[in-house]
């Protein structure tokens, strides 16, 4: 911990000119580490630690407004009822009536003494997956375990369940154990989508939410670990329409809408899957758009995902950059970020993922403290 504190406290004093004197700052933290085991980032060192953790991340490629990242400081709040109402407060913020606003609420950190809570949810906003007798699933199928688990747990779905019902939040201390709680209505701000070409499109009846509060991801700045940090950018479209909605092992749309485009699905040279996709895609942008929510296209980022990587190259940084995750899901090399080699080291302050978490957010299990 002190080679971490030591490393990021240089850092922000190099990045932050009119900072304190860094030799005594050090120190300092040295001293607090001593006596504790750990040390307490000054909110500044903690909204920059933020900022240059998205900066950092190899998987984003909307990093070029790292700047611009609000950072709520709530690391004295470690209680579930309160996360979790903070983090309601933290999408009716984000939303921001549609101009989407980066946005990062960072809860307690882990210490020596006490273990920090836990978030299961990979997003604030995730739907329900129902198993159905003949096997199918109604709703995301990636949920389908967890939704399982949250109704053995006590959560009750609506009386006629649906494909978009909204999961409840799910926090877990070391002394309340896991607690769910529902959403409320003003947190849930959804878009109905609709084609621009295609009236019956709308009769499909598909909406997905605006704000991608990404809310399981442990945040690491400077030897700390905060696990309950959600965090969001706006959402680029192929998110939702090429991974979300046309994901055979998600709502696996693509062959509904080739079907109802008359495409001639009995071979794949036809290119059917390919052209409902690009339709798929197309309604989800327009849709935002029409409803005045903040998203942006994969061409539109790619580019703007150029401009920070030459920008960081200027400032003589380094950009990890995971070219399976930079390079979009649809029409990967009619993009330029997809004709360069990229360099992945991980960098800290950065956000990082754990099994566990990711076992928890699909499947309900293993809780973090037994």
């Amino acid at each position: 911990m002190k080679a971490a504190a030591q490393e990021f406290l240089e850092l922000f004093a190099a990045e932050n000119p009119r900072a304190d004197r860094i030799g005594p700052r050090i120190a300092a933290a040295m001293r607090e580490i001593d006596l504790t085991g750990t040390y307490w980032h000054t909110p500044e060192e903690l909204a920059f630690g933020a900022r240059v953790a998205w900066r950092n991340n190899a998987r984003c490629i909307g990093r070029l407004y790292w700047r611009s990242l609000q950072v709520r400081d709530l690391r004295t709040v470690g209680d579930a009822a309160s996360v979790a109402a903070h983090c309601f407060d933290h999408l009716q913020a984000a939303h921001n009536g549609g101009k989407i606003r980066p946005m990062i609420t960072i809860f307690a950190p882990e210490t020596p003494g006490k273990p920090a809570p836990r978030i299961w949810n990979e997003q604030l906003i995730r739907y329900a997956g129902y198993n159905q007798p003949d096997g199918r699933v109604l709703g995301d199928p990636r949920y389908r375990a967890l939704t399982t688990e949250l109704i053995r747990r006590g959560w009750q779905p609506p009386a006629v369940p649906g494909a978009f019902d909204v999961l409840p939040l799910v926090v877990e201390t070391p002394d309340e154990g896991p607690q769910l709680f529902k959403l409320p209505a003003t947190a849930i701000h959804e878009v109905p989508l609709e084609h621009p070409d295609l009236p019956w499109f709308a009769d499909l009846n598909l909406r997905w939410h605006a704000v991608p509060v990404i809310s399981n991801n442990r945040l690491d700045i400077g030897g700390i670990s905060y696990p309950a940090a959600p965090f969001n950018g706006w959402y680029m479209g192929t998110e939702i329409g090429a991974r979300n909605l046309g994901d055979e092992d998600r709502y696996a749309l693509v062959p509904e809408v080739a079907q109802r485009l008359g495409l001639d699905t009995s071979t794949e040279a036809t290119l059917w899957r390919d052209r409902a996709l690009v339709e798929l895609n197309r309604a989800v942008l327009h849709s935002f758009h029409s409803n005045g929510i903040s998203i942006t296209d994969h061409h539109t980022e790619s580019r703007r995902f150029l401009v920070h990587l030459d920008r960081e190259q200027r400032a003589g940084r380094h950009c990890p950059t995971d070219w399976t995750w930079i390079v979009p899901p649809m029409s990967g090399s009619q993009t330029p970020v997809f004709h360069r080699h990229y360099d992945n080291e991980d960098q800290v302050p950065n956000f990082f993922t754990d099994n566990d978490t990711v076992s928890r957010a699909v499947r309900g299990s293993p809780p973090a403290f037994l």
